[in-house]
């Protein structure tokens, strides 16, 4: 006969209510529910429809989260001034760019929000105009115009990377609430990239460098850009980023069609989601988080107001079923 008496696992902690803040892996009887119940990672990562756009869109700003979003600016069917609000069910109008443009990066909080460059009639600006959950104003300007750049960071600690003049640039700036310094350059001159991160912890990725596009992904320390070994697996430009330097999400974008495509980064490599947007689009607004993600307006074609909610991989807790 087999002795088990020798066997002896891990005690379970017994609780009259779920722990305040659990650590992964954590395992606790909830002595109320009459539960086992445990913190774990719970993996959805897919896009669900969210509230439609006022104003459909294309090439236009986006900032925020996915709870409290903010979109400026863009084109459809003309260049516009229109900025909106989300509060994770749909879109309020706000207050109006003092200038119409399309082609504009935006990066900050709904509350404190930042449109940089663009394309005003009739060329490229270096206009720069602060949101503060109500209006913009005037802030410091760009060394270079621009349209098609990118953008991190929040309102007082910006970057802007990348962009259009009359060809791909390589041009960084910093920017700390009231004016834009120079940064270290790109190593790859693009535009239409996607952007995520922080001033002093930035990330570039996919756009064009004028002819075909890129997969190029880059990160920044403050000072200068270094290239990562590896790309983007889909090569594209007019793609939106959201999140961190080390946990970053890059979505749509255009090959030689729109695409949805929805990629993951964990700070050295971006892993494809089984499932991308369900409306492909290029040139879209992006804000939020890896794991907690918006897309908003883009181009097909035509022009559209469809808005996606991201969620991604999360640690929560969960009911263990026994039996």
């Amino acid at each position: 006969m087999v002795a088990y008496t020798g066997i002896q696992g891990q005690n379970i902690l017994i609780v009259s209510s779920d722990p305040a803040n659990p650590t992964e892996g954590q395992i606790w009887y909830n002595s109320t529910s009459n539960l086992l119940k445990g913190y774990a990672n719970v993996v959805t990562n897919a896009w669900a429809t969210g509230g439609n756009m006022g104003t459909a869109r294309r090439n236009l700003g986006g900032a925020g989260t996915q709870t409290a979003g903010l979109i400026f600016g863009g084109f459809g069917p003309a260049t516009s001034a229109a900025t909106e609000e989300y509060n994770g069910t749909s879109w309020t109008s706000g207050g109006s760019l003092a200038a119409a443009r399309d082609g504009v990066a935006g990066c900050g909080l709904q509350t404190a929000g930042l449109a940089i460059g663009g394309e005003e009639t009739p060329g490229n600006t270096t206009a720069t105009e602060e949101y503060d959950g109500t209006s913009w104003t005037s802030g410091g300007s760009l060394g270079t115009a621009r349209r098609a750049l990118a953008a991190a960071g929040i309102q007082t600690s910006a970057l802007a990377f990348g962009g259009f003049t009359t060809t791909a640039v390589a041009n960084t700036e910093e920017y700390d609430g009231t004016s834009w310094t120079t940064g270290g350059n790109l190593a790859n001159a693009r535009y239409a990239l996607g952007g995520a991160g922080t001033q002093t912890a930035g990330l570039a990725f996919g756009g064009t460098p004028g002819s075909g596009t890129t997969a190029a992904t880059e990160l920044y320390n403050g000072t200068s850009w270094t290239s990562n070994p590896t790309g983007l697996n889909t090569s594209r430009e007019g793609l939106a980023g959201a999140g961190i330097q080390t946990l970053a999400l890059a979505f749509g974008g255009y090959t030689t069609t729109p695409v949805g495509s929805t990629e993951s980064w964990n700070g050295s490599s971006w892993t494809s989601n089984p499932t991308g947007l369900a409306t492909a689009r290029n040139q879209v607004a992006g804000a939020g988080t890896q794991t907690s993600a918006l897309a908003a307006g883009g181009n097909t074609p035509p022009v559209t107001n469809a808005t996606e909610e991201w969620t991604g991989t999360a640690v929560a807790v969960r009911t263990i079923t026994t039996s």
